[in-house]
C-alpha cells in the first residue's frame, strides 16, 4: 500500500503528521510506503522529509517544480508501488486511523474509494459555516454538470487500486484543485466502480484553500474537463503510447 502525500511548504505540519503515520503503519499487517511529493516548496519541506527518510526506509521523497496539487498527486500515483494507492493530505484532517475503512477487509470490490464528509455516518468537526456552505454550492454544480450522485468529490482522501490509478492518471491533465473532479469523471466514463466512504474530518487552521478564489478556479477547471472530453483527451493510452 502506498500513501501519496502532496506537499507544498509543509515544514511545520509534516513532522507531526509523518510521525503519526509511521506509528500507525508499524502496527499494520501489510507492507506500506509513504511517498511525499514536494510541489516545489520554498521552505524546508524537502529537508524535513529527507530527515525522516534517513530513519524510515518506507518514506520516499519526489520533488517537482511548483505546478499545483493535481500535478503532485499525479506524480505520486504514477510512481507508487503499492497494490492500493491512497491520497493523504499533509494536515491529516482525516486521522490516519481512518485509512482502514478504505482497505480490505473493511472495504472490498471497488476501483476508487473516496472519502466523504457528506455520506451517512460522516462527521465534520470545527468547520466554519461559510466554508461548508460554499463547498456544498460547488458540489451541487459538480453533481449537476459532471458527477451526478457523488456527494463529496473534493475531499482530500481517495484510494485507488494500482492498475486503476495507472489507467486514470496516465490521462489526467489538470494541475490544480480541479483534478479531483477530473479523475472521478474519467473513472465514471470508463465504468470503474466508485464508492464513497464516510469519514471523520477535522477542519485545520492554516488550510491553503481560498474558498472564493479556488471555487472560481475549480469552476473553470470543471469547464475544462468537459472540453478535454469532447477533444478526446481522455481516451485510454495504448501500450505503444505509454
Amino acid at each position: 500500500m502506498t500513501l501519496v502525500i502532496p506537499a507544498y511548504n509543509e515544514e511545520k505540519r509534516l513532522p507531526k503528521s509523518l510521525d503519526r503515520i509511521l506509528c500507525y503503519l508499524q502496527q499494520q499487517p501489510y507492507p506500506a510506503e509513504v511517498l511525499v511529493v514536494d510541489d516545489g516548496s520554498t521552505d524546508r519541506t524537502t529537508e524535513v522529509v529527507q530527515s525522516v527518510a534517513q530513519h524510515a526506509d518506507c518514506v520516499r521523497l519526489l520533488c517537482n517544480v511548483h505546478r499545483g496539487k493535481g500535478y503532485a498527486v499525479r506524480t505520486g500515483m504514477l510512481n507508487g508501488r503499492g497494490d492500493y494507492l491512497f491520497i493523504c493530505d499533509a494536515d491529516l484532517s482525516m486521522p490516519i486511523e481512518g485509512l482502514s475503512k478504505f482497505l480490505p477487509p473493511q472495504l472490498n470490490d471497488y476501483d476508487v474509494a473516496i472519502g466523504s464528509r457528506e455520506a451517512p455516518g460522516a462527521v465534520r468537526y470545527n468547520e466554519p459555516e461559510y466554508r461548508h456552505i460554499m463547498g456544498r454550492i460547488y458540489n451541487f454544480v459538480v453533481r449537476l454538470l459532471a458527477l451526478p450522485g457523488i456527494q463529496d468529490s473534493q475531499c482530500g482522501y481517495k484510494c485507488f487500486r494500482r492498475e486503476v490509478a495507472r489507467d486514470l492518471f496516465a490521462v489526467q491533465r489538470l494541475d490544480g484543485w480541479g483534478f479531483d473532479v477530473e479523475v472521478l469523471y474519467i473513472a465514471r466514463k470508463r465504468g470503474y466502480r466508485v464508492v464513497e466512504v464516510p469519514i471523520h474530518w477535522y477542519y485545520m487552521p492554516g488550510s491553503r484553500v481560498r474558498p472564493l478564489q479556488d471555487a472560481i478556479a475549480m469552476l473553470r477547471d470543471l469547464a475544462q474537463v468537459r472540453i478535454n472530453d469532447r477533444r478526446g483527451l481522455y481516451h485510454r493510452i495504448s501500450a505503444a503510447e505509454a
